[in-house]
């Protein structure tokens, strides 16, 4: 019933439709994904929206926005985004390096000249635009380094906590921390999305939400998307994963990850004098994101062009380098599939993907046509839990399909 339903009001293009043996059966399998994901306690809520060839395919509002308050989630939530920011802010840098503000082989000392840090032989390398670009410029993550290292001692933020600090303090902090390898000679995820907002603001003398607004949220009509809530009404409420459910995120809370931690402020997004985070700072809804996939799948529409968003696309980094485990490799804001086959997954060569630790997952499969937002208030099953996996197979569907 549902997927004549979503058929009827034009919800299934017609490429889904002329293919029934798989496509049909899609919105009960994804349906199949996010119930027993809500059932089972592991996500409050997600918006999911999967599109194929520009027409949305499958649609869905689940679960809660605010479990305390028994309210639904809708499908214009607002989510706060984490790295989910990382291609908006990258879209727009790359506009920029067009436009011949910057070239990627710029030293960030030009724009930055305070910015050094240092190796921990102490001398002072040289830091490329395209090395912070890519996460080879040897920083780090507070939330990757153990308790006791420079990142918590100088009390790094990583755009997800301290209502109120500025970046230029931040990046003061930053400077002072010792790199973790010679730029160009490793891959580290990093805050250089960051840096890169300062160097935008440096080099323009603009702020960084208005060079957003006016290079791609603007353009594409993503009237949902900034640095501030547009209406705190759709807010989501963010929670962590735990046991028997999950639990609301309060200031402060530090959760574990990959064996380092996360430490959240969820009010930070409140306060007009927290800086406007270029890896971690925006909020935005699903339709919103989807327009920008969806010019990314295209060519770049009406903020890049071609050219650029297939360089933006090749993989910078050498697969495996530790981006999104074997047979991934880094492009320019997200990993590229490489080796399908390495990475055990049924998405094409050449896919792009990424998430956000407040529990968000995305990709775009320009060979079958896909662009996949999933966004949810659950840290972290909805960034690289049960449900990411469930969800993607669910959407390839059988073997057979694949094959179609």
């Amino acid at each position: 019933m549902r997927s004549l339903l979503l058929a009827l009001f034009g919800l299934v293009s017609g490429s889904a439709l002329a293919e029934p043996s798989c496509d049909v059966a899609l919105p009960a399998r994804l349906d199949a994904v996010i119930e027993r994901a809500i059932t089972e306690k592991r996500l409050v809520g997600t918006v999911v929206l999967v599109a194929r060839d520009g027409q949305i395919i499958y649609r869905r509002a689940a679960g809660l926005a605010d479990r305390e308050a028994g309210k639904a989630m809708s499908e214009n939530a607002i989510f706060r985004f984490a790295s989910v920011s990382k291609p908006i802010v990258m879209a727009a840098f790359m506009r920029m390096v067009e436009q011949g503000r910057f070239s990627l082989s710029d030293s960030v000392t030009r724009y930055l000249p305070n910015f050094r840090p240092r190796l921990a032989d102490g001398s002072i390398p040289t830091i490329t635009l395209h090395q912070l670009a890519t996460h080879s410029s040897g920083l780090s993550y507070r939330l990757l380094e153990p308790v006791g290292s420079p990142y918590h001692d100088l009390d790094i933020s990583d755009g997800l906590d301290q209502p109120g600090l500025t970046l230029a303090e931040n990046l003061r902090r930053l400077g002072r921390a010792p790199l973790a390898f010679p730029p160009g000679q490793g891959w580290r995820y990093s805050l250089g999305i960051d840096v890169i907002g300062g160097v935008m603001e440096a080099a323009t003398g603009e702020t960084l939400p208005a060079l957003i607004e006016r290079l791609v949220t603007g353009p594409l009509g993503m009237a949902d998307t900034g640095f501030g809530v547009s209406d705190t009404a759709r807010l989501a409420v963010p929670y962590a994963d735990g046991s028997p459910e999950p639990v609301r995120i309060k200031d402060g809370d530090v959760i574990p990850l990959f064996g380092g931690a996360v430490r959240f402020s969820p009010s930070r997004v409140f306060d007009p004098g927290s800086y406007a985070s270029g890896g971690a700072g925006m909020t935005g809804s699903a339709p919103d994101f989807l327009r920008l996939l969806e010019a990314l799948r295209t060519g770049g529409a009406s903020i890049l062009s071609r050219g650029t968003v297939e360089r933006m696309a090749a993989p910078q980094i050498a697969a495996d380098a530790a981006t999104q485990g074997p047979g991934w490799g880094f492009g320019y804001g997200w990993a590229v599939l490489v080796d399908p086959k390495a990475s055990g997954t049924p998405q094409s060569s050449g896919t792009l993907q990424w998430g956000g630790v407040y529990g968000h997952n995305w990709f775009v499969d320009p060979a079958a046509r896909l662009s996949v937002v999933a966004l949810t208030n659950t840290a972290f099953e909805g960034m690289s839990g049960r449900f990411t996996v469930e969800l993607r197979d669910a959407i390839y569907g059988p073997e057979a399909c694949r094959r179609n």
